[in-house]
């Protein structure tokens, strides 16, 4: 019998994956729930373990290949299965690493069908990892994964289930915060939570243990006679012998398709409710929605009941609140027609936020980005310097190249580019501003110029850096900061992206503030400051006309900088030397004008 291994659902955020090494191949023998591959996402690398025991036929995915959550991968024929599964010891010495081992319940019943339940019924008892002999108690630790190579520990804020209760595999587990991003940890296997090790509001180093996930009647103990009520009858009431089979098809196989919705749900949902009614039901209140989900949620007033999921289980995902705003916009959009005339006289009233009168906890990146702004302030004499630049050169250039500047790179061209250009230039003959001010009380200057990008998003501010912008041009820069917001938007920002900055620009005029008095990203020791473009009449100096007054495009540079390295002189030397770059507006070059 042939059986497919599907790429699992490994995170709710999670779409697709990429092969990156398999580690057997065509016509070698595999045991069930040995690795069989390596997979990399946007979150985690992990290995996939063989759904059932027998010889690798096809391999469907080549290496650097990536494909959608559900796709097959592979076959195996489990024509030797029988005696593979009667070795007993093989496949329990493997377990704590099946994480997408629901897919595999079609086959596995018939690959182990003696040496589960015994485990399965230790396994209630206690926490422990099964040792590769099969001793008396099996559980699969969930551990704290690398959530970047910057990244060495991670704080967990929400169990999203308890002690006792049933989860699947590949199922939401809990919330873990980083000074990076904010994830979700899927569960390694199907079973019953048995221990929570690391609280909420807890911080845990990577690789450090969690919680221990026992092997709750998964398909081996299904397959076995006598042990299989006991351990189904863990997770809830009415998971005895027909809950066994749904339980590992957490995944998307295509031969099981009354099961696929309702691992998710069957712990929010009746137990006994069919595969189909799960995803609807996830709508409802009693489903849990991530608190992204819920503040998106609101402020595209969204009614979070009448959204379909898409995720695992039918869970409700970022991408259908953004679509089911869009379709309400959509379709919004062709009512107003009649009543557009009398609407002329001004902007719409503001909706009340669902958030007035209410007291929610703070958001781990809320509080990381509260710490941060202390620690500047306490640790920094900050001073700010404002000066007014022409840009109108800028502008004209800009206008002029957009067009072949898009189809020639791929990417528009915003006046961001500029703005960053000259400031990177004049950070190289400005050392103090691009500088940083050790505990020791030395000073390093830095000899690259990494520059953040404050971005607002749905987390709050986000700081994507755009290494080595000092020796970039405008194409370039352009590139990076393009794909660095593609990031932000998608929420696929990695930890490496947001780190290695040693100076910061905040457009804060992108929301038509004139300009403001930043608070230094700590530890650097200088910010700047973009306030928004404004055409308004000037006094300028006409080379014939002499002093005239002529509409130009002006805008306020802020430099926010820490006083104990920057004097006042060094900052008004360095926007000095920034505005003039622009008001020279020089950059025809490499325009290709």
């Amino acid at each position: 019998m042939a059986v497919s291994v599907t790429l699992p659902a490994l995170g709710e955020s999670v779409t697709e994956g990429t092969v990156t090494r398999w580690l057997k191949a065509e016509g070698e023998h595999v045991e069930a729930d040995e690795p069989l591959l390596e997979v990399s996402t946007d979150k985690v690398d992990t290995e996939i373990p063989s759904p059932a025991s027998g010889t690798l036929s096809s391999i469907k995915v080549a290496e650097d290949e990536t494909v959608e959550v559900g796709a097959e991968l592979a076959v195996i024929d489990d024509g030797a299965s029988p005696p593979q599964a009667g070795e007993g010891s093989g496949a329990p010495a493997e377990a704590p690493e099946p994480k997408p081992e629901p897919q595999a319940a079609p086959a596995q019943p018939q690959t182990r069908p003696e040496p589960k339940p015994e485990p399965a019924q230790a396994q209630a008892q206690a926490p422990q990892q099964a040792a590769p002999s099969g001793g008396a108690a099996e559980g699969t630790d969930v551990v704290l994964p690398a959530l970047g190579e910057s990244v060495t520990e991670g704080t967990v804020t929400r169990w999203l289930k308890a002690e006792g209760e049933h989860v699947e595999a590949d199922e939401p587990l809990l919330e873990v915060s980083t000074d990076k991003v904010d994830t979700e940890i899927p569960s390694p296997a199907s079973g019953t939570l048995l221990e929570i090790v690391v609280g909420e509001d807890e911080t845990a180093e990577v690789g450090a243990k969690l919680a221990v996930i026992g092997a709750a009647g998964a398909a081996p103990a299904r397959a076995s006679e006598p042990a299989q009520p006991e351990p189904q009858a863990q997770p809830e009431p009415a998971q005895p012998e027909p809950q066994a089979q749904p339980e590992p098809q957490a995944e998307i196989p295509a031969e099981a398709p009354e099961p696929k919705p309702e691992p998710a749900q069957a712990p929010q949902q009746a137990p006994a409710a069919p595969a189909q009614t799960p995803a609807p039901a996830a709508a409802g209140e009693g489903a849990y929605v991530t608190p992204l989900v819920r503040k998106l949620a609101a402020e595209n007033g969204v009614d979070l009941s009448t959204v379909k999921g898409t995720g695992v289980g039918g869970r409700i995902r970022k991408q259908d609140v953004v679509a089911a705003a869009e379709a309400a916009r959509a379709q919004a959009a062709q009512v107003p027609a009649p009543a557009a005339a009398p609407a002329v006289r001004g902007p719409a009233k503001a909706e009340p936020s669902p958030l007035r009168g209410q007291t929610v906890p703070m958001t781990r990146i809320r509080k990381v980005i509260a710490e941060n702004m202390m620690k500047a302030l306490h640790k920094q004499a900050q001073l700010s310097t404002v000066v007014e630049a022409d840009v109108t050169r800028v502008m004209r250039l800009r206008a002029r190249a957009k067009e072949d500047f898009l189809a020639r790179e791929g990417v528009k061209l915003s006046p961001m580019p500029f703005f960053v250009k000259a400031a990177a230039e004049a950070l190289k003959a400005h050392p103090s501003i691009n500088a940083k001010i050790n505990d020791d009380g030395t000073v390093t200057y830095h000899d690259v110029e990494n520059i953040g990008i404050a971005v607002d998003s749905e987390k709050g501010l986000m700081v994507p850096v755009i290494k080595g912008a000092g020796d970039l041009n405008l194409a370039g820069i352009a590139k990076k900061t393009a794909e660095l917001a593609g990031k932000v938007r998608t929420g696929k920002l990695s930890p490496d992206d947001m780190s290695g900055g040693t100076f910061t620009i905040s457009n804060t005029g992108s929301r038509g503030a004139l300009f403001d008095t930043l608070i230094v990203n700590y530890p650097q020791v200088a910010e700047l400051g973009i306030g928004a473009t404004v055409r308004r009449p000037v006094v300028v100096d006409h080379p014939e006309l002499g002093e005239t007054i002529a509409i130009r495009d002006m805008v306020y540079l802020t430099l926010s900088y820490d006083h104990q390295l920057v004097d006042g002189a060094d900052a008004a030397r360095y926007l000095a030397d920034v505005k003039a770059r622009l008001e020279a507006g020089e950059f025809e070059g490499e325009l290709g004008l």
